[in-house]
């Protein structure tokens, strides 16, 4: 019993579409490729979004967070 040869594998393949049938394979197809499709362009959106607001929050606030950072140090000491 070792692993599984090419007519193990197209015997498996026709039980599936005799139980399936190919209308109802092509459809699950299809909706697992858009599923895919929608989760990326969710991580290309995701990963845009964080890199425009890390990159406003370096360049637009530099003061801010300097002086944040004084603030808790004062607080700190005191």
């Amino acid at each position: 019993m070792g692993s599984l040869s090419i007519w193990h594998w197209l015997i498996v393949l026709v039980i599936v579409l005799l139980v399936f049938g190919t209308k109802k394979l092509r459809n699950i197809g299809s909706d697992l490729g858009g599923a895919v499709k929608g989760f990326k362009e969710g991580m290309k959106e995701a990963d845009g979004g964080a890199a425009d607001a890390g990159q406003q929050k370096i360049a637009g606030d530099g003061q801010t967070i300097e002086g944040e950072a004084r603030e808790k140090v004062d607080q700190n000491r005191s």
